[in-house]
């Protein structure tokens, strides 16, 4: 009789707790205007994700790439995203008050100008994790939009401060660092530098709050909390498995069997990318100083020879056929 109290209470006090978030949730999205421009830079995997959710929440979004071929292809892979969540019956809350699913593709606008971004009031910038990319960007992006502009990075391993210091308004710089697949993920890593305001906190959890997600908030370092544990794992179940210690296949059910997690580290490399992950170690390497975090010889093959994973068709695995993903472009994608 105890044990069932115990589950009760365990029970009610969970439903508490989940209670109280949702009404946290819906009071930060009463602080951003329903409708507000959201301006997305890259059109690759994660820039067409983080769009299809502010789209699916009823905002009208820009998304910003200097490829043509990130450009042409993304429509159809945000009309893919759309369908996939609509089937798996994750779209959030707030996108069921706001834009239909089929509504959805026609809030955003695809463009190879960042000029175009100039009235939004949040630009989530997705290029690829290269420091000088994103110094260009936010560059120019400071010099283009309005004073009260959030800059929000989807850096995976950058420290936001540093990146703040190519702006003159670091206070209206944050992290946020969804996961992939963004329209299937709940939650969002924010990172906050020295520098980022108390409001832009508050209000990027509006942003977030508006589209169904929660924040989880962490101090700034370089790979945040995410990808300092996440990328050294990858990197060495690719080493056990460069090793012959065991195949791709019992790696991941290792993972999967004995500690209940939904992929295994390779699979999620695979979804990742390879040359993201390769990328992001390096990052990590630089600003750490730690060499523990060079890409192993096995994933950095890979990415030479462009089995970067889901997207080219085969990484650890193969994939047929190729998913319709692109990289995003040189300078903002």
């Amino acid at each position: 009789m105890d044990d069932q109290t115990d589950v009760q209470q365990s029970a009610q006090s969970a439903q508490a707790v989940q209670t109280a978030h949702t009404e946290q949730i819906e009071q930060a999205a009463q602080s951003v205007p329903a409708g507000a421009l959201v301006g997305v830079v890259g059109a690759g995997t994660m820039g067409v994700g983080v769009a299809q959710c502010f789209a699916e929440a009823g905002h009208p979004v820009v998304v910003v790439d200097n490829d043509p071929r990130a450009l042409a292809s993304a429509p159809a892979r945000l009309r893919a995203g759309v369908r996939t969540a609509a089937l798996l019956r994750r779209a959030p809350r707030q996108a069921r008050a706001g834009a239909s699913a089929s509504r959805a593709e026609s809030l955003v606008t695809w463009s190879a100008r960042l000029t175009d971004l100039a009235d939004a009031l949040l630009v989530v910038e997705c290029a690829r994790e290269d420091e000088d990319v994103k110094e260009g960007i936010l560059r120019e992006l400071d010099r283009i939009c309005g004073a009260g502009t959030i800059f929000a990075s989807n850096t995976s391993c950058i420290p936001v401060s540093r990146l703040g210091s190519f702006t003159a308004r670091p206070g209206l710089v944050i992290g946020t660092h969804f996961m992939n697949p963004a329209p299937l993920k709940d939650a969002v890593e924010v990172i906050c530098a020295p520098e980022t305001s108390g409001a832009t906190v508050e209000r990027t959890k509006g942003f977030l709050a508006r589209i169904g997600k929660h924040a989880l908030v962490v101090r700034d370092a370089p790979g945040f909390v995410t990808n300092r544990v996440l990328m050294l794992t990858l990197n060495e179940a690719a080493a056990v498995l460069d090793e012959g210690t065991a195949d791709a296949e019992t790696v991941d059910r290792i993972f999967q069997d004995c500690f209940g997690h939904p992929m295994g580290p390779l699979r999620t490399a695979d979804l990742i990318g390879l040359d993201t992950i390769a990328d992001s170690l390096e990052v990590l390497r630089r600003h750490t100083g730690e060499d523990r975090f060079r890409p192993c010889s096995l994933l950095a093959r890979l990415v030479a020879e462009g089995n970067v994973g889901r997207k080219s068709g085969r990484g650890f695995y193969p994939y047929a056929p190729p998913h319709l993903v692109a990289r995003g472009g040189t300078d903002h994608g």
